[in-house]
């Protein structure tokens, strides 16, 4: 049975698209069929898997205003088991178009609806913000990936995030999970780091991930070059944190909050 996963915080530079690319790579390494979806304007899951977003004719725009199917928009990467649908700047747009739409907040869960049968993960990658785009990756997921970085300002962000999705789950998505807290940017050498991951996982002791992402050159250096961590330097720590976190999510380690 396919799972639809949203990548969501509306804090930006938290590793939310970093943890959408690199996750969806690995679990296409791990066999699994994928497809990432870029749902940001900003195309940087687009491009982080070697897609030039400037080429792109059909992309996540067309799909929420209904002028096209998902299949026409999807586009195969480096690795046979991940296809991905492109996003370009003029999403951004999106946001204000689809006010006046009829089922604004279900366009996405249509669209994908007609592939879903083909994968067995599909991940979104939101923008950070709490929009239109952000709501209709909520409404078509069954559950949110919340990548967190390790500093104090993040953690005001998670509240919010948090009654969205209690929200959603009320009035939209009745079956929407939490499906995990992902700790990004950890540095040990930095106490506040481990101060923010202990308060985490203190307040939420059955939501947090197990692996932690840690700050690493090599993972930062790949998006440049069109690449997957794994494709890029799979050695690297980065690459082993993402591995890891597609093993959790494969295996259903953590036990997801209701």
């Amino acid at each position: 049975m396919t799972r639809i996963m949203a990548v969501a915080n509306q804090k930006g530079g938290v590793g939310k698209t970093t943890t959408a690319v690199n996750l969806a790579a690995c679990l296409a390494a791990a066999e699994r069929r994928t497809l990432l979806v870029d749902a940001d304007p900003q195309a940087n899951a687009t491009t982080g898997v070697g897609v030039n977003a400037g080429a792109v004719k059909i992309h996540t725009y067309h799909l929420l205003l209904g002028t096209a199917r998902a299949a026409e928009a999807t586009l195969p990467t480096a690795l046979p088991a991940l296809q991905v649908i492109p996003a370009r700047r003029e999403l951004v747009g999106a946001e204000v178009e689809l006010v006046d739409l009829p089922d604004r907040e279900l366009r996405l869960k249509r669209a994908l609806l007609a592939v879903a049968p083909r994968y067995d993960y599909i991940l979104i990658d939101c923008p950070p913000s709490l929009g239109f785009l952000t709501l209709n990756a909520l409404v078509a997921a069954d559950s949110v990936v919340i990548p967190l970085q390790c500093e104090y300002y993040a953690l005001e962000g998670l509240g919010q995030i948090l009654d969205t999705i209690r929200l959603c789950r009320q009035s939209l998505n009745p079956r929407l999970e939490v499906e995990g807290i992902l700790l990004t940017m950890y540095d040990s050498r930095v106490n506040l780091a481990g101060q923010v991951a202990r308060e985490v996982r203190h307040h939420f002791p059955d939501r947090v991930f197990r692996t932690v992402i840690p700050r690493n050159v090599r993972l930062s250096e790949a998006p440049s070059h069109g690449q997957p961590v794994i494709l890029y330097d799979i050695r690297c720590p980065g690459a082993e944190g993402y591995l890891s976190l597609a093993r959790e999510v494969i295996d259903g380690t953590k036990t997801r909050a209701r």
